[in-house]
């Protein structure tokens, strides 16, 4: 099925937009600067209603912009917030008025969040949605603040996140300090292309992962290739075997497998291959980070993780898998319990996950029986043996390199167990010396020192 093309980006819409956002700041302002002015309890479509957009014949209002609002059925409110989060990178001066200094204490109105970024540009933060939504009343206040909730809609739809504002701790730990910040999803659908620069969203716990590599350069054993096949399988058929074959009644709706192995043995590559084959986006967790950056908020964010990447078909590949599916210990202190509680909702949330989740690690043996047999399929990446590391060589070399007559790949092969990872570090350093040389000649002597330094690297010696 060929995808529909996007709607152009129409300037004409976000113009309206921005004028709408600028018109409801300067009614909050006078508002709150008017003594005799009543507190305004209602929210910014009572205050100023929004710009209507525009109708077309294939359903999408005001462009890319006015297609994305349309889609994710934005209120007023939620217009008024993506609007708001958007203004640094579309109209920076917009918001300078909110930092204005209060002639009282020669500083900025706290009540008005300016927080200066680089460059100067103010940044709104929840603190800044609050006034622009509610002024100072506090009812209106409170429900400004539940829209922003991250068990609300517009971060468990992965629209507005509220990200980490840059200070010192206690600074970061304050919600109304946090920074509001458009979702990539969202500006993909909204501004699609180089007209706006992707932001950096630091409440996701995923990233995407790519390669340029192609399935012809995955060297593993056959055996590794098979099981490889047979989630691709899975990826292709799955849906059809549960539903028109009615496999769903007594399987479980997704495919998890296990890959260990040695570093640099292409568990990483797999996964992104395997995603492209298939047509789907491979997106990596690392899970050694999600147990230590958010500890007390591990099941809200995977259940976000795990949401996002169900709605949009994603392969998730979690990184160090041992990290939380390690052997377990006795309960002996409440860090104890929490961590098992982890644990057993990550699984769980795996188990009912319909899409493939893939898990990686280097120490199997650390890994805890219990959970290896949930798993469908557990596929070993072992070192390459002599044959393979022969093709990697070769294949690696770049060919605007020549080889010196007495650099023998054959012995080198033979020789040396190395990862296929090991093996690049190895033509790197070789490869550098020859740029540096201005020859291009790969030598025999670079080579076996870069063989050197990797082997004690892991602690081996030649």
């Amino acid at each position: 099925m060929k995808r529909a093309e996007p709607a152009p980006i129409d300037a004409a819409t976000l113009e309206a937009e921005l004028e709408w956002l600028a018109r409801v700041i300067e009614l909050r302002l006078a508002r709150y600067f008017d003594a005799t002015a009543p507190s305004s309890p209602e929210l910014p479509g009572a205050l100023v209603p929004p710009p209507q957009l525009a109708a077309r014949t294939d359903g999408r209002g005001g462009g890319s912009y006015g297609a994305a609002v349309l889609h994710h059925q934005l209120d007023p409110t939620e217009r008024l917030l993506m609007a708001l989060a958007l203004t640094p990178q579309l109209r920076p001066q917009l918001l300078d008025v909110l930092a204005t200094l209060n002639p009282e204490t020669q500083r900025p109105f706290t009540e008005f969040g300016a927080f200066i970024g680089p460059g100067g540009a103010l940044l709104p933060t929840v603190e800044t949605a609050c006034f622009v939504l509610a002024g100072d009343n506090i009812g209106a206040r409170l429900r400004a603040l539940q829209r922003l909730a991250p068990m609300q809609r517009l971060a468990q739809s992965d629209l507005i996140h509220v990200g980490p504002a840059p200070g010192d701790a206690a600074t970061r730990a304050t919600l109304l300090h946090g920074l509001l910040q458009a979702s990539a999803s969202f500006l993909a659908l909204a501004l699609p292309g180089p007209a706006l620069p992707q932001l950096a969203d630091h409440s996701a716990l995923a990233s995407r992962v790519t390669t340029g590599l192609c399935w012809d350069d995955l060297v593993l054993p056959a055996s590794t290739l098979a099981q490889l096949d047979d989630i691709g399988l899975w990826l292709t058929h799955g849906p059809r075997l549960l539903n028109d074959w009615g496999l769903g009644r007594r399987i479980s709706a997704g495919h998890v497998s296990l890959f260990h192995g040695p570093p640099g043995t292409g568990k990483t590559l797999s996964a992104c291959l395997l995603g492209e084959r298939c047509g789907r986006e491979v997106h990596r967790v690392d899970l050694s980070l999600v147990a230590s950056k958010y500890i007390g908020e591990t099941e809200k964010n995977l259940s976000r993780l795990f949401d996002t990447a169900e709605r949009d078909g994603h392969l998730l590949f979690f990184d160090e898998a041992d990290a939380l599916f390690g052997k377990r210990t006795g309960v002996g202190d409440s860090h104890d319990r929490y961590a098992n509680q982890e644990v057993s909702y990550l699984l769980q949330r795996i188990e009912a996950f319909s899409g493939v989740v893939v898990l990686a690690t280097n120490m199997k043996q650390n890994i805890d029986d219990a959970f290896l047999r949930r798993f469908q399929s557990v596929i070993h990446f072992p070192l390459p043996k002599a044959a393979e590391r022969l093709r990697l060589w070769r294949e690696a070399i770049p060919a605007e390199v020549r080889l010196e007559p007495a650099l023998d790949l054959e012995r080198l092969a033979q020789q040396f167990e190395l990862s296929g990872g090991t093996i690049l570090n190895v033509l790197r350093y070789a490869c550098l010396r020859a740029m540096a040389r201005g020859d291009a000649v790969l030598r025999a002597e670079d080579t076996s020192e870069g063989v050197r330094r990797e082997l004690l690297k892991e602690g081996r010696t030649v």
